[in-house]
This record gives structure tokens, C-alpha cells and sequence, in this order.
């Protein structure tokens, strides 16, 4: 008989059938305590293989294994590596990471180290009180070139507007000038009716630098001098400006001047007035440091701030002339009297005498 007759014939049952189930299995079942962060996870799926009639169907289930990693919460379908340690990250590259473990890798950073002990808490230096009390006991007697011929002695027989222009002139010729000359420049103006800012605008710049001489710059000061007047006329009706901003927006006036301008002619005392004298006793005394250092400040302005952060309000306004008597008279620049201070067993800086707040010292050749 033909074969092609004879194959209908044949049917072939369940049993014969070739069995992949294990082959299968073996190569996919992975055991889960190989890889802690690799969990077993089992599917279910029908096959059915149909060989002659469709009512003679042969259901086979497969078990499928399935590997599963899992970061940040998620699933990720795919096969991939076990995932390195979150410290590589930082050191070296893996080949075989998905998009989102890149993405991972990407956002981790190497942050700098912070030190701690250089962030410093400012308060309220040991024992001011004590060292302010011995301070102005010294300075009771008065004596001092500011207690006579200071800013606030300008105009102070004229009425209060024309009083407050003066304060406002003598503020701005202060810088890098002593009290004597800057208040003799002061009289200068006055009997030469020069006062005034309607007179000061009608007299020409040479005229006014010739009378502030030897005022420290008098040839700036003096065009300085000029402006302000005019602005005084036409912004202010002949006034001064009533606020800090206004008056730092005069050319030739810093926060010291305006500070200084504001507690005297104003009597509204907003900050403490900064000079030469106050930046260098604070810092002798230990008062004031750099922001969260323990460092000295290096310009008057970073003095002003850090006494403010701890001297009580009331203090503000006296301790300008108070701190600045006592720097012409006793706690010097140069050669300080400490053996007359009272208060040489407080300060930090007594009997340490410097001939020079920067000095040179001249190098010899060796013969």
C-alpha cells in the first residue's frame, strides 16, 4: 500500500509526544538565593498542539521562570547584571546597566565636605560690659580733639535746618582728615557764608577747594560738595535727605557718613557710625570677627555689622564718639598708653605695642 494512503492512519496519542518540559524548565529555573535582589517569579501559559482532530486536543502548561530586577520600587523586565553598590557609582562605569539605572548613576554626586568648626555663633564677647564701663569712666573728663571740634559741634549755633546742612558739609570733608582740620575748614566756610547750599552752588569749585584746604582730597571733596548742595536745593527745599538710602546716594558719602549725618541731624539712629578708630579698637578688644569666623574684620563696614549683632541699641549712637576719644587719647596707633588704660587687664591686646599698623622692616645684607 502507498505510505501517503497509510498516514491518515496514523495518529499519534499523547504519550508518544515528545516531552520539552524539563529541558525547558531546567534552562529557566534560576534559584533565588543565588542573588538576594533576583526573585523567582512563576507564569502560567497554556500551549495546545493540535495533531488530527480538533476534539483530540492536548493541553500542555509550561512553567515559566521569569528574572526580575527590582530599583527604586520598580520592574524592569529585562535581563541585566546585578547592580553594583551605589559607592561604585562614583568611581567607575558599568557596561551593562539599563536606561534607568543610568539615570540612577547619573544623579549620584560626590558632595563636598563641610566643616563644621568653621561655622562660629556669634554673641556677645566675655566681659563688655565690664571693658565698655572702664572705657567711658577714662573718657568722663572729656579732652579728646572729637569731644570739641567732632561733626556734631558743626552749625551748632545755627538754626536746625541750616544746623543740618553744616553736619551733612562736615560729615563729607571728615574722611581721612583729623577733627582740628576738618573743623577749622568748617569755621572757614561759615564766616565766608558759605553754609548754605544756595551759596555753595553760586560759588565757583576752585573758591570752595582753596577755603576746605588742607582738608584730606578737599579738590573732590569740593565738586562732592557742590552736587550735594545742588540736590539739597531742588529735591529736598534747602534740607538735608531724612533717610539713608538718600543720603548714600550722594557722591562722597558712605554708611559711615550716613550713619553719622542720621543720628546727629536726624537723632534717628539706624546703625553705628564706623571710623577709622571704632574698626581698630573693636577688633583690639576682640569685639567683632569675620561672619562665622573667629578671624578680625578687614574693613569698617564688616566691623559695623558684627557689633551690631550683639551691642545693645542704646549703645549705638554713643559709642562712635566714645570709641573714637578714646583712640586719640589713650588706646592710640601708634605707642598706646597701656600702663594708663583701665582696662589693661581686660583687653586681649595690652602692652602688645606695634610701631606700625603695617610695618616694613628693611632687609640688611649679611657683609
Amino acid at each position: 500500500m502507498h505510505l501517503a494512503l497509510l498516514l491518515p492512519r496514523i495518529r499519534l496519542s499523547p504519550a508518544a509526544m515528545p516531552s520539552t518540559r524539563s529541558a525547558s524548565a531546567s534552562r529557566l529555573l534560576v534559584r533565588a538565593d543565588l542573588n538576594p535582589v533576583v526573585r523567582e517569579v512563576k507564569r502560567e501559559s497554556s500551549v495546545s498542539f493540535d495533531i488530527s482532530k480538533p476534539e483530540a486536543t492536548a493541553s500542555v502548561k509550561r512553567k515559566r521562570v521569569k528574572r526580575e530586577l527590582e530599583v527604586n520600587g520598580e520592574h524592569h523586565k529585562k535581563q541585566v547584571r546585578i547592580v553594583p553598590d551605589i559607592e561604585d557609582f562614583r568611581y567607575e562605569k558599568t557596561k551593562t546597566l539599563t536606561s534607568s539605572s543610568k539615570a540612577t548613576a547619573s544623579l549620584v554626586k560626590v558632595e563636598k565636605k563641610v566643616r563644621v568648626s568653621s561655622v562660629i555663633k556669634v554673641g556677645a564677647p566675655d566681659n563688655w560690659e565690664a571693658v565698655l564701663g572702664g572705657i567711658k569712666s577714662m573718657r568722663l573728663s572729656g579732652g579728646a580733639p572729637v569731644d570739641t571740634k567732632g561733626c556734631e559741634k558743626a552749625g551748632s549755633l545755627l538754626p536746625p535746618k541750616e544746623r543740618r546742612f553744616a553736619v551733612l558739609i562736615s560729615t563729607m570733608m571728615s574722611s581721612q582728615t583729623k577733627d582740628e582740620v576738618n573743623h577749622a575748614a568748617v569755621e572757614r566756610l561759615s564766616e565766608n557764608g558759605l553754609l548754605d547750599p544756595d551759596a555753595i552752588v553760586r560759588t565757583d569749585e576752585t573758591t570752595l577747594a582753596n577755603l576746605i584746604k588742607p582738608v584730606g582730597f578737599y579738590q573732590r571733596k569740593a565738586q562732592f560738595i557742590k552736587e550735594a548742595s545742588k540736590i539739597c536745593l531742588e529735591r529736598f527745599g534747602g534740607d538735608i535727605p531724612d533717610s539713608l538710602n538718600e543720603l548714600l546716594a550722594l557722591r562722597g558719602v558712605g554708611p559711615k557718613m550716613a550713619h553719622l549725618v542720621m543720628s546727629i541731624a536726624w537723632k534717628n539712629t539706624q546703625g553705628i557710625c564706623v571710623d577709622t578708630h571704632v574698626h581698630r579698637i573693636s577688633n583690639q578688644l576682640g569685639w567683632v570677627f569675620r561672619e562665622g569666623t573667629k578671624q578680625k574684620t578687614t574693613t569698617p563696614e564688616q566691623t559695623r555689622i558684627s557689633l551690631e549683632k550683639w551691642l545693645p541699641k542704646d549703645e549705638w549712637e554713643p559709642i562712635n564718639p566714645l570709641l573714637v576719644g578714646f583712640g586719640q587719647t589713650i588706646c592710640t596707633p601708634l605707642r598706646p598708653k597701656c600702663d594708663k588704660c583701665g582696662i589693661n587687664n581686660l583687653c586681649p591686646s595690652a602692652f602688645k605695642e606695634s610701631s606700625s599698623p603695617n610695618p616694613k622692616q628693611k632687609k640688611t645684607r649679611s657683609p
